[in-house]
């Protein structure tokens, strides 16, 4: 009876003592065997991560994991393209970064991340009492970046996409002696519509018109009939809720759509060129293109996010971590049901681009931390199998040493066989 239950529990014990034997020794005997396979979804996709790395020492923010939603189900089905956020942003050579700022999203905030917060080789130099900033190469005079407090409103006071795609390189081109190829990286970020809408009407409340913008489309700005104000006198300080929701042409309604469109497809600011349905068609399919296409954008609800999916995308780390503030002028007010989903209405269009927008990012957030998982995990294998490596290095080499020493006469060659 013994003998049985000691064969019972010596047969898998001989299993695994035989299977450790046989991997140290497939280890030994090529180094390739003993790298993990790595998945199709990553093999494509895989991040060169010698600036980005874990190891690195650098910020890892921890609630990354906490704050993200426990139970997020995707509603949009993107390819790996889609997913993959990875540019070889030459900061040394002609690259520059384009930063479109829609109104009320935090991206002053952004901006000053962007200027200030970033770890440089050669740091942009802010002077005290200066929004502006110089940011330049390394060893050059030439800006990086393309944004109010690096080359100002050079475009217009918060142009937008159909503005910045015509206007920016021929802005660089201006300013800058050498012409070279550049390549343009489009960034920006969104925000919920309802509460950018709320923080819009407050800061227009104190006396922000934004009278000064160009509105440029199709080399012209609009007329007076295309784009009627909706207030007299000098600004529109004041308002109510209700009189500011009442103008038909506050450009307000549906800003982000409108910011991130191709406003040519559709006859920039005249509203006769096409119907109301199409036209609101071809503007969110337009955003949400120009959007997907973006080398990045934010969210302004979740700062760390933002901040883990820059550093991913441009392979450039900030000094500090971004801090959530939730207690805004637009979460100070409080507005009943009616006015909440009169105001959804008339941003219907922004309300589709964020619900695509936030499926789109949680899931390049989702796949970023997965293929860093994947990266650290290959890494430390890597560094377990090094040193069998190297033992296998060794051994050939005494071998090799041996049978070189070793006298090629046939009599030791029949001694040795």
């Amino acid at each position: 009876m013994d003998n049985k239950i000691n064969k019972v529990f010596l047969i898998p014990i001989l299993a695994v003592l035989l299977f450790m034997i046989g991997y140290q020794y497939i280890c030994l005997a090529g180094s390739n065997l003993c790298q993990f396979r790595v998945g199709e979804k990553f093999a494509k996709s895989r991040l060169k991560s010698t600036q980005y790395s874990p190891s690195d020492g650098f910020y890892r923010d921890q609630d990354l994991e906490d704050e993200y939603p426990p139970k997020f189900l995707p509603k949009f089905n993107f390819s790996d393209r889609d997913l993959l956020r990875h540019v070889e942003f030459n900061i040394k050579g002609d690259d520059v970064i384009v930063f479109l700022h829609i109104q009320k999203t935090g991206g002053t905030t952004f901006g000053r991340h962007l200027v200030r917060n970033i770890r440089l080789e050669k740091p942009c130099d802010c002077k005290p009492g200066q929004k502006r900033c110089t940011c330049r190469r390394p060893g050059k005079k030439e800006s990086w970046l393309f944004y109010r407090f690096s080359t100002g409103w050079s475009c217009g006071l918060h142009a937008d996409w159909t503005e910045l795609t015509n206007c920016v390189p021929a802005i660089m081109e201006k300013k800058e002696a050498q012409k070279n190829r550049r390549n343009f990286y489009y960034i920006t970020l969104l925000r919920d519509p309802v509460s950018r809408y709320l923080s819009e009407w407050k800061h227009v409340q104190r006396g922000a018109t934004w009278k000064t913008s160009l509105h440029m489309c199709d080399g012209r700005s609009p007329t007076q009939d295309e784009l009627p104000t909706c207030y007299q006198g000098d600004d529109w300080s004041d308002v109510a809720l209700s009189e500011f929701m009442d103008c038909p042409s506050n450009l307000a309604n549906n800003r982000q759509v409108r910011m991130l469109a191709d406003l040519s497809l559709v006859g920039c600011y005249n509203l006769s060129s096409m119907n109301e349905s199409e036209r609101s068609r071809t503007l969110l399919s337009s955003a949400k293109t120009n959007l997907k296409n973006m080398a990045f954008y934010g969210l302004t609800e979740f700062q760390r996010k933002t901040q883990y999916l820059f550093e991913r995308t441009f392979h450039l780390r900030f000094i500090s971590a971004f801090t959530q503030i939730n207690s805004t002028r637009a979460a100070s007010v409080n507005v009943a049901k009616d006015i909440h989903r009169r105001i959804e209405a008339l941003n219907s269009l922004d309300m589709q681009l964020y619900d695509f927008a936030k499926d789109l990012f949680l899931q390049r957030v989702q796949f970023s931390q997965q293929q860093e998982r994947h990266e650290e995990r290959l890494r430390r294998h890597q560094e377990r199998c090094r040193p069998r490596e190297h033992r296998a290095i060794l051994s050939r080499h005494r071998w090799e040493e041996e049978e070189a020493a070793t006298p090629l006469d046939y009599g030791s060659q029949v001694v040795r066989w």
